[in-house]
């Protein structure tokens, strides 16, 4: 690959595990010790699909360990706040556990204390990666016995109190619910509350994140609450492409768990009904801004989240690579694939998920273009990958012309991913 060696490879991945050891404080991986210093949702979920590579039991524990917060009600948390590297639980990192007031809530787990919020369901997607290349299958087998209740509490959390739309979608009722914070996409519905009481209109944009976030608090996390009054609802293609894989997950470790994986299949169904009739947009799938009524015409990374499914139509898979390779995303970026459509006004090559490229997402359609039988778009995502932390290292983000790298150094889910795409240089 690019004239690089065995030896090459052997002393990236080393580096990428320094990086993970450095980050790592017991059974948790921060994602970046100095701003993200407690447990993270998927980027956990990340960092145990790419240790599983080598260490199945490293990588059932990250995720074992996310899901000591996981609540009553099934729901897993984006932030799992613990005292790490030394620091007690009031380490100055906003918003902290004060905010959220988990303890208050009677489903949320007892003396840990998380958000209030999740994350995309990437869960069992990550289990069934571990099982797969598991060298060990026994104890494979044993991890995802422990862990498929757990999973299944989950997807059945998503489905009966995330269906906002009634369509069988799972809707987020925050843009961090999206693992992509910063898009463009959350600008109309986050727009859309200026008036809303208890904002004013001058408040500055980020702040607008904690007022909803304490809105939902302030209503005990309420169900009936995202229904009825919760100014922000959005389908996310992302979020439920990523769900429709899980569900697949599920159903092809439920032979291993002992149970029936019929009810998983059709779930899968339903929410690919749901993306193809609620979300699609004629050439890509874009989110469905429940409040409004309306598609964001945005055309982002998140929009080719469905492609992860296997029984995804042959033509809305053609047009979706077509977008996707396109000038608008890789046709035109030396280091893909950009967080949002390059000719948008709202690009910003340097600001989070507006414009710069990043190691999980590509490895997200790496893995989109691999069920489609798309080899020679997976091998240029992967090759464009390892480029990007060869040249750059292990940072939180990448710009997409330069690849010069942004955000946080020494990133754990760009270090775990990088051992995944060196696993498969070596078994290839």
């Amino acid at each position: 690959m690019e004239g690089r060696t065995a030896v090459d490879d052997v002393a990236l991945g080393r580096e990428a595990w320094s990086v993970l050891d450095a980050n790592r404080a017991g059974a948790v991986t921060v994602p970046a010790p100095g701003l993200y210093p407690h447990q993270w949702n998927w980027d956990s979920t990340f960092v145990a699909i790419g240790v599983s590579r080598c260490d199945t039991r490293r990588a059932g524990t990250e995720l074992l360990s996310l899901l000591t917060g996981q609540w009553r009600t099934g729901m897993v948390p984006h932030i799992v706040f613990g005292r790490v590297f030394g620091r007690g639980l009031a380490d100055g990192y906003f918003p902290g556990p004060a905010v959220w007031r988990s303890g208050e809530h009677p489903a949320a787990p007892n003396g840990v204390p998380t958000s209030g919020l999740t994350q995309p369901p990437l869960h069992a997607l990550a289990v069934w990666w571990m099982w797969r290349h598991a060298k060990d299958r026994e104890e494979a087998c044993d991890l995802v016995r422990r862990l498929y209740p757990m999973l299944v509490a989950q997807h059945d959390y998503l489905a009966t109190t995330r269906d906002l739309g009634g369509g069988g979608l799972a809707a987020i009722v925050h843009p961090w619910e999206s693992g992509m914070d910063d898009s463009p996409v959350w600008d109309a519905p986050l727009d859309a509350m200026a008036s809303a009481p208890g904002l004013q209109e001058d408040e500055p944009f980020p702040d607008r994140y904690v007022w909803l976030a304490q809105r939902y608090r302030d209503s005990g996390y309420d169900p009936a609450y995202l229904r009825a009054e919760h100014p922000f609802a959005v389908e996310d293609p992302m979020f439920n492409g990523i769900w429709l894989a899980s569900c697949q997950a599920l159903a092809e470790l439920a032979p291993l768990a002992g149970v029936d994986p019929a009810p998983h299949r059709e779930a899968a169904e339903r929410i690919r009904a749901g993306l193809l009739e609620r979300l699609w947009g004629g050439e890509a799938f874009h989110a469905l801004d429940l409040r409004s009524g309306r598609l964001n015409p945005m055309c982002t990374v998140g929009g080719f989240g469905p492609m992860l499914d296997p029984g995804l139509p042959r033509d809305r898979v053609a047009k979706l690579v077509g977008v996707l390779e396109s000038a608008r995303f890789m046709g035109a970026a030396g280091y893909p694939v950009p967080s949002c459509e390059i000719r948008a006004t709202q690009f910003d090559r340097s600001r989070y998920w507006r414009g710069p490229s990043w190691v999980n997402t590509n490895w997200l359609l790496r893995r989109a273009a691999a069920v489609h039988g798309l080899d020679g778009l997976a091998r240029l995502l992967g090759v464009c990958t390892l480029r990007l932390v060869r040249q750059a290292g292990f940072r939180e983000c990448f710009d997409p012309f330069d690849g010069s790298g942004r955000g946080s150094r020494d990133f754990s889910w760009s270090a775990a991913l990088t051992l995944d795409l060196l696993a498969d240089n070596v078994e290839g």
